[in-house]
């Protein structure tokens, strides 16, 4: 058992790092109160490979495995969350998805401007009456010649405003309700138009949208799979993409804790360090230790997808236990910095914001707890739960 990282993966770990720390770090408070969008740093990040890290190098990414591509994601979400969700959203839930199900021609054509940051993809499967309950969606893809016709409406759609290609989801059954008889499709931006940006608690410089399908016509070149097996496509993109989450969440908690450690090493009441003090020194471990056990449980789920294992238990506990440990630990944070923690004087209180989405998206707690009881009870119905 192998606990190091290796030569590459220390590589990109350091090289996410370092650009976080320089092109990031400085400008993410401003980006969370002017809710601005840094689209200019997608084009930077690409030119690292950073965009497209786990993407074959024929298909124009950076060849790395999965463990690689959640390193980069911690790194930046160390740094600013939104822009960890920003490219967590593009990478595992746009991109991998064409590469796992994707025909020859598909992969050549639409992964290569995904993988080197010439646009940014997006996953639209959510509406307003189908979040934890996907099943039930209504969007639909009627067939028209050659192709189909689709129209329906999304919700909390990532990168909605800027992405170029989307993975939608429709039903070309109506004849069977429920996970059965919905496809995946591969749409292009001049098909989706957005209504709505979504204000938030957190993730501010991130874009969340509603959008909606208006009859548009496709071929049948943009079905992604096989018809009525959309959901196939969700719940495989769904156990790889709550890793993602899961490093985002540790991103968070880890930037949390340095700034919580530092400050106790500096702040001084009743003349000592409050670094000094036992009631500090316990939040301190157990923030320590919990992140610790977070980034085993992440990175033994990379591990396992990376090897082609079966990773929907693992990848579900890694999600669950980061999620809710980031927001219990950047509320903490908050408490050892005390009046300072809750003001925007420190980023303590933008990473507590940004923590509590993790719980959410990616399929709540709740629903992550139901995944894990399926899994170890032997039951063969999975639940669904997207952003």
């Amino acid at each position: 058992m192998d606990f190091d990282l290796t030569q590459d993966q220390r590589e990109i770990q350091a090289l996410t790092r370092e650009f976080a720390r320089a092109e990031i770090d400085p400008h993410a408070a401003e980006w969370d109160r002017e809710h601005h969008f840094p689209r200019e740093l997608y084009g930077r990040l690409a030119e690292l490979g950073l965009m497209g890290v786990c993407v074959p190098e024929e298909y124009g990414g950076g060849g790395a495995d999965f463990l690689s591509y959640i390193l980069v994601l911690e790194e930046l979400s160390r740094a600013d969350a939104g822009v960890g969700v920003t490219v967590a959203v593009h990478t595992s839930a746009a991109t991998l998805p064409l590469l796992a199900y994707g025909t020859d021609e598909q992969k050549s054509r639409f992964v290569p401007p995904l993988a080197r940051g010439e646009q940014l993809g997006a996953f639209a499967l959510t509406e307003a009456e189908a979040g934890s309950d996907a099943g039930a969606l209504r969007t639909r893809a009627e067939a028209a010649g050659d192709g189909w016709t689709i129209t329906g409406a999304k919700q909390w759609i990532t990168n909605g405003r800027h992405a170029g290609t989307f993975i939608l989801f429709a039903r070309t059954d109506p004849e069977i309700a429920g996970a059965r008889g919905v496809s995946a499709f591969i749409l292009d931006a001049e098909h989706v138009r957005v209504t709505r940006d979504e204000e938030k608690l957190g993730l501010n410089s991130s874009a969340t949208n509603d959008i909606v399908v208006e009859g548009a016509r496709i071929g049948r070149d943009r079905l992604l799979h096989e018809e009525n097996r959309g959901f196939r496509v969700a719940m495989g993109t769904l156990d790889g993409g709550r890793i993602g989450i899961a490093a985002q969440a540790l991103g968070i908690a880890q930037a949390g804790y340095e700034v919580a450690r530092e400050y106790a090493a500096e702040r001084r009441a009743f003349g000592h360090r409050i670094g000094d003090f036992q009631a500090i020194q316990h939040k301190l471990a157990d923030m320590s230790m919990e992140i610790d056990a977070t980034r085993l449980l992440v990175y033994r789920a990379a591990w396992l997808k990376q090897q082609g294992r079966r990773h929907t238990e693992e990848g579900a506990k890694a999600k669950l236990f980061a999620s809710e440990m980031a927001r219990r630990q950047t509320a903490e944070a908050i408490q050892i910095l005390g009046g300072y923690g809750y003001t925007k004087e420190f980023p303590v209180e933008r990473y507590y914001r940004d923590a509590k989405i993790t719980e959410i998206y990616e399929g709540t707690s709740e629903i992550q707890r139901l995944v894990i009881a399926r899994s170890i009870l032997g039951m063969t119905e999975r639940s669904l739960v997207v952003r």
